[in-house]
């Protein structure tokens, strides 16, 4: 990544002194977020840039993010937030650089004050990026704010935060240039003073928009005289910056404007590249006077030997204008000079880009072939499909390797079933080149997987098998990798460890294979029970790199969904929905079965732990839709079977049987009873109708079912699996009468393997249902020498009870009261009934709030009153009394 992405834009001293934004600033030292929002040509850079130097004049540390369209990448995204926040210098000593997902929870922590900067926040698009920004702006501590400049109105929850007083906006009003400043910018021109009338013309005319003050100030440095020229002013903005435009390039030299118009297709100027474009000029006595002599160019910070530029954005865009008019032949050879230059220095990227952008097709794939299968190798999938896409198709059949390629970029950026239709298409499954064919052999099983057939993965993935070695290192370590996933899915785990141990000898460097991995082996530990290993393995494989690679690729989602998923079960929610933030699109894009429903999954309890049953069941609704479009059956039954389980925390058990009828699809779970996959240790029917029966039904028969099941569990090394049957198995004997000792002593062998190896959501996800036995196990401590003298076990257990309860004692009563409770008090209001019905679903005050249109307090009131009339010590406990008396269901 280049550094001049984190270098500050120009220098402000020369400018005029914004002081009305900086005293905006310094009005709202609450607000988490600056927001200069404005078209273009309105001085938001500058603006930024001077509250940058007045913020880290004061003692702010301060970060630089100039955001381009490739930031839509959203691990490529995470990775520029993480190497701002190392700029920072608000990580702990020897954690500068720490996994890139760790750089949210860094800007969360208290400590030094600082801010972060994103200038030319339009570009972004990506939902990803934008959800991960919401999320870094919501938990943005009292020392932190980000400060933003933007064309359009970002979608950032802007007003909840002007709700709060923790957005200041500084608009177009506050941007545009008083009088008094328009008549200071002339005079830092060096032009003489304006009469009055022709100053207040010019600013009126102009509405202070500095991109035309800075023409019309160009069109005077050329003796233009001044009320001739302002009354020429005449139209729209817009129509008045092309007629100054147009003014100052015709009266430049020819040779000033040659070298304008040529390299005017640069994202970044620099003397030596500026040459490449126009050799016939000193190109850096050019840039030097330009700069020195005009607002043609904005400097751009750089720790590199030679200076850098970039032209104002509007300046910028009329030029290329001009350029296609004047010289429309010039710009295909502009273009390739670029990406000569570019190719001379060994920066590929930009060099492809240009290629493509001059429509250089032929070069443009000369340099994708030279380069593709790294950026393969190194897992830069969207990167590739970027371009990919707009190669013409015609122009890629000439290079059927750099199709193969093509196919790999697609099906983990679109999914399998695109990436079956082009491999199908482009007539590559046939080719007699061994190159291709090994790609082929590869991508033939790991399309099937992906689609949801293992068995047919399995037969194709072993006649492939058979071929190798085939003499391509990356594709034959994919196909093993992928059998390794496909032979551990069908319960051949021993078979699984054997390939990936093979996969990893043949690794060579390439960070997918590496990830690929790590990632199933992670899997097959997490399934054995070796969770603290499991979550080892994620982390290698979300963080593997090499030197001149991004830290995250594209292919990461893979990992990234696993290790959320593992940080899930650790309960580190906020980490949780930090990786969910950026991995669940990609997830959602790349259609792997298993990811998109452990996302939803997750995402959807989150949801609902916090209180936000509508978000939870919409989230789950969109899982649904989404194995309808993609064809994915068991997507479809796995949205249902989890809404099912939430209504069975909600104690809804009508609604929870119902739900689970309607997931029952016969074909689906015979099918995940016959294989490992990932999504379905501990979600699939049969588990889901034990807690139902748990909870609602006849514990004793559940309880009967569970140990039947639990040595099959074992035998298959489930462990996983077996100790969330146990937990079950601990609820049922619960519930019955004199089976009590036996549950405790069930529950407390899981929370000895568990204070171990540290999962903890495979019990918190059955709610208060399993808060009986687990405050008897805490109980029985003083009774059980193996569970009092474990400080570790001991600290688990109040870790969990406190998740449980969080306004519980972990030490208190069983907060299921008895029926003998007693109903002190006046009979609830209309309101308090449903307040105590939202209550019971899982709402939390706020989501209570909006459904009731009250304000939170009117909710806080109405749930003390229902606590005293219903003598109730917490929430927890009004729902269970309120449902023992029949007023909620």
């Amino acid at each position: 990544m280049h550094a001049s992405k984190f270098d500050l834009p120009g220098d402000s001293a020369s400018r005029i002194q914004r002081r009305v934004v900086i005293e905006r600033v310094d009005r709202a030292p609450n607000a988490k977020l600056v927001l200069a929002r404005a078209p273009a040509g309105f001085g938001k850079t500058t603006s930024l840039r001077q509250i940058h130097d007045h913020l880290q004049a004061r003692g702010v540390s301060t970060a630089w993010i100039t955001l381009d369209a490739a930031d839509n990448d959203t691990p490529r995204f995470v990775h520029v937030i993480a190497e701002a926040v190392a700029r920072l210098q608000i990580a702990e000593e020897g954690h500068h650089h720490a996994c890139d997902t760790d750089a949210v929870a860094l800007l969360a922590r208290e400590g030094p004050p600082f801010a972060l900067f994103l200038d030319e926040f339009e570009v972004l698009q990506s939902p990803a990026a934008l959800a991960l920004l919401r999320e870094i702006v919501g938990r943005l501590p009292n020392n932190g704010r980000l400060v933003i400049g933007s064309r359009n109105l970002p979608d950032l929850d802007l007003g909840r935060l002007r709700v709060r007083g923790l957005l200041l906006e500084i608009d177009v009003e506050a941007l545009r240039f008083s009088v008094e400043e328009t008549r200071d910018f002339l005079k830092t021109r060096g032009l003489p003073a304006l009469p009055t009338d022709v100053l207040a013309m010019l600013h009126a005319r102009t509405e202070g928009w500095i991109a035309a003050l800075m023409l019309a100030a160009m069109a005077l440095e050329r003796n233009e005289e001044p009320a001739v020229l302002v009354q020429r002013l005449t139209g729209s903005g817009g129509a008045i910056a092309e007629y100054l435009a147009v003014d100052v390039l015709d009266r430049q030299t020819p040779v000033v404007r040659e070298f304008l118009l040529r390299t005017s297709i640069l994202r970044e100027l620099s003397p030596s590249l500026c040459q490449a474009l126009y050799p016939h000029a000193d190109c850096a006595a050019m840039l030097a006077h330009l700069h020195a002599s005009s607002l043609f160019l904005l400097p751009v910070e750089t720790a590199g030997l030679e200076p850098h530029y970039r032209f104002h954005s509007l300046f910028a865009a009329f030029l290329r204008a001009q350029l296609e008019r004047d010289h429309p032949g010039e710009v295909l050879r502009l273009h390739l000079a670029a990406s000569s230059w570019y190719e001379s220095v060994e920066r590929p990227v930009p060099a492809i880009d240009h290629a493509i952008e001059g429509g250089d097709f032929p070069h443009a794939l000369t340099l994708l072939t030279q380069h593709a299968q790294r950026f393969l190798e190194d897992g830069r999938m969207r990167l590739l499909a970027r371009w990919f896409s707009v190669i013409p198709r015609h122009r890629l059949r000439e290079h059927p390797l750099t199709q193969a390629i093509e196919v790999w970029a697609v099906l983990f950026t679109q999914g399998a079933n695109e990436g079956q239709a082009l491999l199908a298409d482009c007539g590559i499954a046939t080719s007699d080149d061994t190159v291709i064919g090994a790609h082929v052999n590869a991508l033939r099983p790991l399309l099937l997987a992906m689609q949801d057939r293992y068995c047919e993965a399995h037969q194709i993935g072993c006649e492939g098998m058979a071929r190798l070695p085939t003499g391509v290192t990356f594709a034959d370590t994919v196909l093993t990798n992928c059998m390794a996933h496909v032979t551990a899915v069908l319960g051949k785990t021993h078979e699984a460890q054997r390939l990936l141990d093979s996969a990893r000898n043949a690794q060579y460097g390439s960070v997918f294979n590496r990830m690929y991995t790590e990632s199933t082996e992670g899997m097959l530990d997490f399934d054995r029970g070796l969770f603290r290993q499991a979550v080892a393995r994620f982390r290698i494989a979300l963080g593997c790199t090499r030197s001149g690679a991004n830290r995250y690729t594209g292919g990461n989602a893979w990992a990234g969904v696993l290790y959320a998923s593992a940080m899930y079960e650790a309960n580190e929610l906020k980490a949780v929905e930090r990786l969910l933030n950026v991995y669940l699109p990609l997830a959602r894009d790349a259609g792997l079965p298993d990811h998109m429903i452990e996302c939803h999954a997750i995402q959807s309890r989150l949801l609902f732990g916090r209180g936000d049953v509508d978000g939870a069941l919409r989230m789950l609704t969109e899982l649904e839709t989404l194995g309808h479009l993609r064809r994915l059956p068991r997507v479809v039954a796995s949205a249902r079977l989890e809404r099912a389980c939430l209504l069975i925390r909600q104690g809804n058990a009508f609604g929870a049987r119902l739900e689970l009828d309607r997931s029952n699809d016969r074909a689906v779970w015979d099918r995940v009873a016959c294989q490992r996959l990932p999504a379905h240790e501990l979600l699939d029917i049969e588990i889901s109708r034990l807690s139902w029966e748990v909870n609602f039904g006849d514990p004793a028969e559940a309880a009967r079912c569970i140990e039947t099941m639990l040595p099959q569990a074992q035998a298959e090394s489930r462990i996983r699996r077996a100790h969330k049957l146990r937990v079950l198995l601990a609820m049922a004997l619960w519930r019955q009468d004199g089976t009590q000792a036996a549950a405790v002593e069930v529950l407390g062998d899981v929370l000895l393997e568990g204070s171990r190896e540290g999962f903890m959501r495979l019990i918190l996800d059955e709610g208060q249902a399993v808060a009986g036995p687990l405050n008897a196990v805490f109980q029985a401590r003083s009774r059980a020498p193996k569970l009092n003298e474990d400080p570790i076990l001991l600290e688990y257990l109040q870790r969990l009870l406190a998740a449980l309860g969080g306004d519980e004692q972990a030490d208190g009563p069983d907060p299921t009261p008895s029926v003998e409770t007693p109903w002190k008090g006046d009979a609830l209001t209309n309101k308090e009934v449903r307040v105590l019905k939202l209550l019971a679903e899982g709402y939390s005050n706020g989501a209570m709030a909006d459904k009731l249109f009250v304000a939170e307090s009117t909710v806080r009131t109405h749930l003390r009153s229902i606590n005293t009339k219903l003598s109730a010590h917490n929430r927890t406990q009004a729902v269970s009394i309120a449902r023992r008396f029949g007023l909620v269901c």
